[in-house]
C-alpha cells in the first residue's frame, strides 16, 4: 500500500507535472508521487486513476487546476471525488479544509524573505499541514529553521539543478525534493 513518507524513503524525488504530455514519462520515472501542477475539471479522475494504479501517489495543486472554484465545494469535490493521495496548496484556509474532509495536505509556499519566512513559520504553526513544500528549495539554511521551529516535514522545489543541489536540500532536512526536470527524476538511479 503506497504511503507519502515511505516513498520517499525509496525515492526521494517526486515529479512535478506542469505539462499533461509528460504524464507517461512521470508515471515511469522511478519517482514514486507526483505533484499534478496542471489539469481541469474534466481530466483529473482519469489522470489520478493512470497514476494510481500504477502503485504511484498523486498530489493535485488545487491552486492551478481550470474548471475548480478555489472554495469549499471545490475541494470537497476534488477529495472526494477525484481523491486523490493528497492535495497542495498556498491557501491556508485550503489547508484547513482539506484537513477537514481527511485529506493529506501539503501546504506550498514561497519563500524570498526573511519577513515571508517569518510569517510563513506563523502560518505553518497555526494550520499544521502534514508537509510543507518551500520554493525556491535550493536554501538549506531556510530548510533547516523552517522544519527547526515547526516540526513540520519539508519538501524543496524549484530550482534545483544537479544532484549536488538535491543532496545539499537533502542534507538540510528536507524528506524529498520536486522537480519538473525529467533529468533530476533520475538522479537517484
Amino acid at each position: 500500500m503506497y504511503n507519502f513518507f515511505d516513498s520517499l524513503l525509496e525515492n526521494p524525488v517526486i515529479a512535478a507535472m506542469y505539462e499533461l504530455d509528460s504524464l507517461d514519462e512521470a508515471i515511469s520515472s522511478p519517482c514514486n508521487s507526483i505533484f499534478l501542477l496542471t489539469g481541469n475539471i474534466f481530466n483529473l479522475k482519469e489522470i489520478a486513476h493512470r497514476v494510481q494504479s500504477r502503485d504511484k501517489g498523486i498530489y493535485i495543486c488545487v491552486d492551478l487546476i481550470d474548471g475548480f472554484s478555489k472554495d469549499t465545494w471545490g475541494l470537497e469535490y476534488i477529495v472526494t471525488k477525484i481523491k486523490p493521495n493528497g492535495i497542495i496548496t498556498s491557501k491556508d484556509n485550503l489547508i484547513k479544509l482539506a484537513k477537514e474532509f481527511g485529506a493529506f495536505t501539503i501546504y506550498r509556499k514561497q519563500i524570498f524573505d526573511s519577513a515571508s519566512l517569518k510569517e510563513s513559520i506563523k502560518t505553518i504553526k497555526a494550520t499544521r499541514p502534514h508537509v510543507v513544500e518551500i520554493l525556491p528549495g535550493v536554501i538549506p539554511r531556510t530548510i533547516e529553521q523552517l522544519y527547526k521551529e515547526t516540526k513540520i516535514p519539508v519538501i524543496a522545489s524549484g530550482l534545483i539543478m544537479d544532484k549536488d543541489d538535491a543532496i545539499k536540500s537533502l542534507n538540510a532536512g528536507a524528506v524529498g525534493l520536486v522537480s519538473s526536470k525529467k533529468y533530476i527524476w533520475h538522479i537517484f538511479e
